[in-house]
């Protein structure tokens, strides 16, 4: 049921420099009803955007419109957990093309899960997929429902970014020959850039950019450095916020600073730093549960100019960070008076921030400042 709520405002601490200022915020929920949306894609000349719902829906939601019914031609998901249909991004060249890339996951006959990457065609009347093709299958599968990833983004020379996670098999993602817990990167038609780091490594994935990650969550280009950020899910605390080397090793479980669920150290980590390996550019050692991100670089509120926002979801909050080049320093937590966990975050094209809530009745929100 599409219906335009009210605007309200919320009142947070943020902290700069040691003095705390005032940053009202509004929120304008645009649509309720909808069941564990997981992502959002907007399409060019206000056509609207498109929504991932968990289950395995992808809806078209227009202002004044509302919500239409679900589109023709997604593939079928595993929707148990963690799993089901996740991310959407539209290509580059989505003027010309009209592909939408989608990640989902899908299980094999003894019940384990992975992650599936693929696109399809938005037909002319937008309600449909046509010809809907897999690119990459992550493998092994090794999941139950859990750490899958699977978020998508585009840096600005059109090359594809896959967040793929750990499936809880926490050694993997220090072995080459497995696509988990790891970043991968495609060319825009789904092939192997020849520049990769592992291409012609015997015993490695040719699609693996990074590795070492444990459930990543979170994954954004920044437009005015044009470098690849992510964020993940450490275990109990150790979130993590990295920017993205070609190449390199994030650490998991060599390094982590978090600690096992039972209380005790991970097992085969080293602590917080290990050899070889990079840190992230910001941790918690208590865990906010980071989910979505987006960079804001837009013109309509000059206050968030080179911020970094990510959703989170066992805080139930919108994490505002300020970016300096490389460094990255929280400046307060937003929307917390909501009590909403916060799955994905998107700056839109009209400035504003759009917000999808994890819930059973999740909602759209538009987010700006007074």
């Amino acid at each position: 049921m599409s219906r335009l709520l009210q605007t309200v405002l919320f009142g947070v601490s943020l902290v700069t420099a040691g003095a705390a200022i005032a940053e009202e915020v509004t929120v304008t929920e645009l649509q309720e009803g909808l069941n564990h949306p997981w992502a959002v894609a907007f399409l060019p000349e206000n056509q609207g955007l498109l929504i991932s719902e968990r289950d395995g829906k992808l809806r078209l939601w227009r202002e004044g419109k509302g919500l239409s019914a679900p589109l023709a031609g997604v593939p079928k998901v595993w929707a148990e957990r963690q799993g089901g249909l996740l991310d959407v991004a539209l290509a580059p060249d989505f003027a010309q093309s009209r592909r939408v890339w989608l990640s989902y996951t899908e299980a094999d006959s003894s019940g384990k899960a992975g992650a599936v990457v693929g696109y399809g065609t938005l037909n002319n009347a937008n309600n449909g997929l046509e010809n809907f093709r897999v690119v990459l299958r992550q493998q092994p599968k090794l999941s139950s429902g859990a750490n899958l990833g699977a978020r998508l983004a585009f840096d600005d020379k059109g090359y594809l970014f896959i967040s793929f996670g750990d499936n809880f098999q926490a050694a993997t993602a220090q072995d080459l020959t497995k696509l988990t817990g790891k970043i991968v990167r495609l060319k825009a038609d789904g092939s192997v850039p020849e520049d990769n780091p592992f291409v012609h490594k015997k015993n490695a994935r040719p699609e693996i950019w990074t590795y070492g990650m444990r459930n990543p969550q979170g994954l954004a280009f920044n437009p005015w450095t044009k470098q690849m950020w992510e964020n993940e899910h450490g275990p109990r605390g150790g979130d993590e916020v990295n920017l993205l080397r070609k190449g390199e090793n994030y650490g998991w479980p060599l390094a982590t600073w978090g600690i096992d669920y039972s209380g005790e150290k991970v097992p085969g980590s080293q602590g917080g730093e290990a050899a070889d390996t990079l840190q992230p550019q910001l941790y918690w050692k208590v865990s906010p549960a980071v989910s979505g991100m987006a960079f804001y670089n837009g013109d309509r509120f000059p206050q968030w100019k080179n911020s970094l926002f990510i959703g989170a979801l066992k805080d139930k909050s919108l994490i505002h960070l300020g970016v300096d080049g490389d460094k990255v320093v929280e400046k307060s937590r937003l929307l917390k008076d909501r009590g909403e966990r916060i799955r994905d975050v998107r700056t839109g094209p009209d400035g504003y921030l759009y917000v999808l809530t994890d819930e059973a009745n999740g909602k759209l929100l538009r987010v700006g400042l007074k």
